[in-house]
């Protein structure tokens, strides 16, 4: 039997909104900073006044399991580089910037010496103005051009509202040098009419990765004089290019390169982050090219005091009878509710739409029964609006009109919002770097600032609550990507061919896998090779073989059944979980039940309802090995890395109540087995090993489940991936390896860099699995620490203190990890992705992600 736990496109971020609790919680830790008067702050509420007043409630102080004090920072001036325009540092000043940081500096100074720089540095530290001053000076020259525009720059954002905000504060910033900045967003949005303008007379154009893709790259004979003056690539946020879709954007911008270099052009990309491990060697990986550093930051910080939070266990029974802590939703919502009370102006994240309104809603409800006004100043903020109501909510935070904003990571990505006291996060984001961007958000104006993680029910926030060391005494993650993933690569091999013929020259810029794609490719009959190149042969568009942002195959249309309307897609490898037959389907605030999907035509068919729970897909999955690339001894037990075959069948789905979690039935399902060719990691253990650790084999199978679905939950520690990239399986007696095995592996077809990352951090990975199981105040399993919400064996088995004790034993055995510091999704040649068998074809759309 296989247990196993596999990605998923949507999970049920709800559970259980409110409860008795229990009050044996863990104890408030000792290491709490001594008070400082609460007029500090110009009249602000000082923030570790406003965390006491949140731990006075009944039960309240016990929730808080550490706080941190970051302490206040002075900001460092320096002066501009000599060539930056006197026209643009007189605009700046116009600006009320009178010196920029000693960050800003060194950045601008490195882009005018025509070096790549990547800015790596806090929330609210002047990312922007860093690239923009060089950016504006060098297009102030061009303007003076016979032809107006001598310079141009291209500036890419991953989300369009972003693109939007940043065109604003461009225009602002540059108004006082009249017409010679003339910036325009170029993306899906844009009017026929004015694509034509943007093409030929903008010299700023700001777009994202799929607009580039998609529609400048496939059209350069019409940007021709654009990109034979392109000078800077600014690549905005780049620390959220991980991944797949990271990978993805690798391989258009090597694309962007070649064109640039056939019409003249070497532009100097600048990339602004936030804080991340290495973030030369990833902007490095996401470009192709040698990038310079800039991490440290010179701006001022105020004081921050973060206070990690564990809700109370219920006295509701989970799965199995399983001990349930109250939600960080409902969590949440009674903290907003307090901090609006309290007059402390406050953002509370969290990762979906409808968690964003219930915390909104729940707030709402408490605060009209304290002051029938203060209700009016709670509201959601999410994707999915219009832009005017963005702009309006934004003002009403700024102006005060509204103390309270619960916000999916919509508001996380630079959109300007300052003037905040407290940030309360509901649930870990993922990585370190999410929720130190997060935690930024208050405090923007040098304040003191109050940050709260929530913790939700699962290992890696248990874990996290209980070993804050691994949150303030650790660097945040390395970005993982892999741009040599044949999957990804092959697409865009085609869409360069189409572009303009490819050369053996050009191979080199797309990485060492390329030249064993190209044979394939023709085989494939998407390429024909000529004595002057490759050339592209079919008649549809190159560009469309992928979704970047995707995996990939024909997206699933969601439509009204009612009316027809087209609500939106689903990607082709989510449908089987996200919108199966008698799904509950989001979108836009709004609620759809899912009556049929049509998996011949792509379409799933919805009409709108309110069902009074959730749904959650089940499924089963089988995994064969097809390539152990590398493995190493772990005592008598191997640690193994390679490629994979997993295949994964939606079997049921659970339906769970709103209010309190309750399964209140399972529905099977009918949908057809799906293959995934990805990497995978490995290990296994002896006979003697499971003697030593005292698992027999009436516990086996509960053991080995229980530490792979831990270590599923804890892997984000260790790579930027969510649990949800990442699928697991778990078996006594594997046919390839004949031991019992546990594997971890990427939810994309030929990886995506994950499952590497885990394999040189397996020891530190393998280490706090074992201490978030063996921490956890559970006696035999919980969500907090070894049940997944997504397995498809219903939990069943599951052996906590076997899992515990197997995983002491293989540690036991275990070097140092195999390298430490391997690099962001570094390969090397022994562990480089294959490319795919003849026999298959990655740059086929129905090929992609076929299991996940």
């Amino acid at each position: 039997m296989a247990f196993n736990h596999l990605p998923a496109a949507m999970h049920d971020a709800l559970g259980p909104l409110s409860a008795t609790p229990v009050t044996h919680s863990v104890p408030m830790a000792r290491n709490h900073r001594p008070r400082t008067p609460a007029d500090s702050t110009g009249g602000r509420p000082d923030p570790g006044t406003v965390l006491d007043r949140l731990a006075t409630g009944a039960g309240r102080a016990a929730r808080i399991t550490h706080t941190e004090h970051l302490p206040p920072r002075a900001g460092r001036h320096a002066v501009w580089p000599h060539l930056i325009r006197p026209e643009v540092i007189s605009a700046i000043q116009d600006a009320g910037i009178a010196h920029p940081w000693a960050h800003q500096a060194a950045a601008a100074e490195h882009a005018l010496n025509g070096e790549s720089v990547v800015i790596a540095t806090g929330t609210a530290s002047g990312k922007s103005l860093a690239y923009l001053a060089p950016v504006l000076s060098t297009l102030l020259d061009g303007s003076e051009a016979p032809n107006g525009r001598g310079a141009t720059a291209l500036y890419l954002a991953p989300t369009k509202a972003l693109a939007a905000d940043q065109r604003r504060s461009v225009k602002a910033l540059a108004a006082p040098l009249g017409n010679a900045i003339r910036p325009a967003v170029y993306d899906g949005d844009t009017p026929v009419e004015e694509r034509e303008w943007v093409r030929q007379y903008a010299n700023y154009v700001l777009t994202n990765p799929d607009m580039l893709h998609l529609g400048i790259l496939p059209s350069h004979p019409r940007w021709a004089s654009f990109l034979r003056a392109l000078r800077y690539v600014v690549i905005d946020e780049c620390h959220t290019y991980r991944g797949v879709f990271g990978s993805h954007v690798a391989q258009v911008l090597r694309r962007l390169r070649r064109l640039c270099a056939r019409y003249g052009s070497e532009p100097v990309f600048l990339l602004a982050s936030a804080t991340a491990a290495e973030p030369a060697v990833t902007a490095g990986r996401l470009t192709g090219l040698p990038v310079v550093e800039v991490a440290d930051d010179a701006s001022p910080r105020g004081e921050l005091v973060f206070a990690l939070w564990e809700p109370p266990l219920t006295e509701l029974p989970g799965e199995k009878g399983a001990p349930v802590r109250r939600t960080a939703i409902a969590e949440t919502a009674d903290l907003l509710t307090d901090l609006a009370v309290q007059g402390v102006r406050t953002v509370a994240f969290v990762r979906s739409r409808r968690g964003a309104e219930l915390i909104s809603v729940i707030a709402q409800e408490r605060l009209y029964e304290v002051d029938r006004t203060l209700a009016r100043r709670v509201a959601a903020y999410r994707g999915g609006y219009l832009p005017e109501e963005r702009r309006a909510l934004e003002q009403a935070l700024h102006s005060g009109e509204l103390l309270g904003l619960a916000a999916t990571t919509a508001l996380e990505l630079g959109i300007d919002v300052s003037g905040l006291d407290a940030v309360l996060i509901a649930g870990y984001p993922g990585t370190r770097a999410s929720l130190w961007q997060q935690a930024g958000r208050a405090g923007r104006s040098g304040q003191g600032a109050l940050a709260v993680l929530i913790a939700r029910d699962d290992p890696l926030d248990t874990y996290l609550v209980h070993h804050p060391e691994a949150l303030f005494q650790q660097p945040v993650e390395a970005t993982v990507l892999d741009p040599d993933n044949p999957y990804v690569l092959a697409p865009h091999l085609c869409a360069a061919a189409a572009e303009i013929p490819l050369t053996e020259a050009d191979l080199e810029l797309f990485g060492p896998a390329s030249p064993e794609l190209m044979p394939q490719l023709e085989r494939a009959g998407l390429l024909r090779r000529r004595s002057s190149g490759w050339f592209w042969t079919r008649r549809e568009r190159a560009a469309d073989l992928t979704d970047i942002r995707g995996g990939g195959g024909r997206p699933v249309q969601v439509v009204e059944a009612s009316t027809g309307r087209l609500l939106g897609t689903v990607d082709a490898s989510a449908a089987h979980t996200a919108v199966h037959d008698g799904a509950v389907h989001l979108h836009q605030g709004r609620t759809y039940l899912v009556r049929h999907l049509d998996l011949e035509d792509s379409a799933a068919l919805v009409e709108e309802a309110s069902p009074p729970y959730s749904t959650v897909a089940r499924d089963t999955t089988s995994i064969s090995v097809l390539t152990t690339d590398t493995e190493i001894p772990w005592g008598a037990g191997r640690l193994c890395y390679g490629s994979v075959e997993v295949t994964n069948q939606v079997v049921s789905f659970l339906r769970r109540k709103l209010i309190t979690g309750e399964v209140l039935g399972e529905t099977k399902l009918d949908l057809p087995p799906r293959t995934l060719r990805t990497r995978a990691v490995w290990w296994t253990v002896t006979e003697d090993q499971l003697d030593a650790a005292r698992v027999g084999p009436e516990i086996l199978g509960g053991a080995l489940h229980a530490a792979e679905h831990a270590s599923i939950g804890m892997l984000p520690l260790f790579a930027t991936c969510d649990r949800w990239d990442i699928g697991g399986v778990s078996i006594p007696l594997h046919p390839d390896t004949l031991l019992p095995t546990v594997f971890v592996y990427d939810g994309n077809p030929g990886g995506a860099g994950f499952a590497e990352r885990a394999f040189h951090t397996a020891a530190r990975w393998l280490t706090a699995t074992r201490e978030a199981i063996a921490s956890c105040e559970c006696e035999t399993g919980c969500p907090s620490c070894i049940q997944s919400p997504k397995c498809g064996n219903g939990n069943d088995p599951l052996h906590k203190r076997g899992a515990v004790r197997l995983l002491t034993e293989l540690l036991r055995g275990a070097p140092a990890d195999p390298d430490p510091d391997p690099g962001p999704g570094s390969t090397t040649a022994a562990i480089r992705p294959p490319a795919p068998p003849a026999s298959e074809d990655p740059a086929r759309p129905g090929a992609a992600r076929p299991g996940t």
